[in-house]
């Protein structure tokens, strides 16, 4: 299997197991990167608690799905926004207003949308969740 893009991977593996009802999810390989975005996923309550299980060779993360995620995925290709240019993604992305969140890479380091507008920044778009 090769892995171009292993975040998008972890979305859809995500998404997959919680369409077919699973109530755990193994994720592998792990970066930073995809803990950061599990953490938001976590932090906003669309999945349960996660374990790390090292194992030498490329961690692996459990995670605990509820069932709260209707959809979830990357953005590609990683849009540059403004810090007043999030409402056009997420009339994209998102299906309501105040409903879901899009996940963006900033100086900040990786937040959703809402915080991101609160801190006034931009960035650039990762991956979105409803």
């Amino acid at each position: 299997m090769t892995m171009n893009d292993p975040l998008a991977n972890v979305y859809s593996h995500i998404l997959n197991c919680e369409k077919k009802g699973k109530e755990f999810c193994i994720i592998k390989p792990i970066s930073k990167l995809i803990k950061q975005n599990i953490k938001l996923l976590q932090d906003n309550g669309y999945i349960g608690p996660t374990k790390e299980i090292k194992n030498g060779m490329g961690d692996i993360i459990e995670i605990k799905l509820m069932g709260n995620i209707n959809k979830c995925g990357v953005i590609k290709p990683r849009h540059a926004i403004k810090k007043n240019g999030f409402e056009r993604f997420e009339k994209r992305f998102l299906p309501a207003k105040d409903f879901g969140f899009l996940i963006i890479s900033t100086p900040k380091g990786i937040i959703t949308h809402i915080e991101a507008k609160k801190h006034n920044i931009g960035g650039k778009l990762l991956a979105y969740c409803y």
